[in-house]
């Protein structure tokens, strides 16, 4: 697909960093001697657990957000997230004064309900197994007369996710590979859009759950696959497939998709809160672990990973670490 043609490009994202400059976090990069060792190459964990909110989803809430119209604004928003895209539109309306909706399900983690509501947002509880979420937020978009603002599938969304590659490209310079956790596609098409326009010749590789592989199978397929409520601990990724915007650019701009298992998922959590010493989410934790499990290996390469967020649940502990 001609770039042009694209609904992404990135001169959206230079200007999404303009947006964001005084209001976003510019998130630390760390490195590890014993992962260097371990994979003979160069990681640089760019740790978006640090960001607002406690992740990357900020960086588009914002961006979105701030380019409503005043009417909009007026109005209010509506979204719909199993947390994190919650929490990002909740605090990004509270800045800039937006009434806010969100739809979230009842399993959603406390700790992103609490913080949620903690930022001023109106949460609307519904059961995953028996309500599409897609629909209930239209239907109440049409009767209150609010904005959808959707969790990735959004041009200015995802433009305001690919800040963070250019951010990690400024702070440590070039990359060989490019390593994104991905649910429904935005902070992965964002990223990289950036990082293929910065250098061509960077691998530019998305990570998900086995147990939620649908943007795995739709790239190789090149068809879009749904996967409804996947059981995975990375709740972040449980979106049901990538969208009419972000899959373009992922089949466009991303080399290789991969998955890891949940096993995985839960050595890795483990792996960075003893060595790295960061809290990270199980859905913080899937671009690392593709790198630390092997999936990925490149001697001598130097390699970004994103931590996509570090909002934990701590009283679901036993179970993420799988120990119950």
């Amino acid at each position: 697909m001609n770039n042009k043609t694209l609904p992404v490009t990135y001169t959206d994202i230079e200007a999404a960093v303009k947006r964001l400059r005084t209001h976003a976090h510019i998130t630390p990069v760390l490195t590890s001697t014993t992962v260097n060792q371990r994979t003979q190459a160069q990681a640089f964990f760019k740790c978006e657990n640090f960001q607002r909110t406690g992740s990357f989803k900020f960086r588009g809430a914002f961006n979105a957000l701030s380019q409503l119209s005043t009417a909009q604004k007026q109005r209010g928003v509506i979204t719909y997230s199993s947390g994190n895209h919650a929490q990002a539109i909740a605090l990004s309306c509270q800045l800039l004064n937006i009434p806010t909706t969100i739809v979230m399900p009842e399993n959603a983690p406390d700790v992103k309900l609490a913080a949620t509501r903690g930022y001023g947002a109106e949460v609307i509880l519904y059961e995953p197994a028996e309500t599409i979420r897609e629909e209930l937020a239209k239907k109440l978009a049409a009767e209150r007369h609010l904005t959808i603002i959707p969790p990735y599938d959004h041009p200015d969304i995802i433009a305001g996710q690919g800040t963070v590659a250019k951010e990690l490209i400024e702070q440590i310079g070039q990359l060989d590979i490019l390593l994104v956790c991905c649910g429904g596609g935005g902070l992965l098409s964002g990223c990289a859009i950036t990082a293929k326009t910065l250098f061509p010749n960077c691998r530019v590789i998305g990570v998900e759950p086995e147990r939620a592989d649908d943007a795995t199978r739709s790239f190789y397929s090149k068809t879009l696959h749904k996967c409804h409520n996947p059981d995975t601990i990375a709740d972040g990724a449980r979106t049901p497939s990538l969208g009419q915007f972000t899959f373009p650019l992922v089949l466009n701009y991303v080399d290789d998709m991969i998955t890891v298992s949940e096993d995985a998922i839960r050595r890795t959590l483990t792996f960075l809160w003893e060595r790295l010493k960061i809290v990270v989410e199980p859905t913080g934790t899937l671009a690392a672990a593709a790198l630390l499990e092997g999936q990925i290996t490149a001697p001598g390469k130097r390699i970004g990973v994103i931590i996509s967020g570090g909002n934990v649940d701590l009283t679901k502990l036993p179970q993420l670490l799988g120990t119950r």
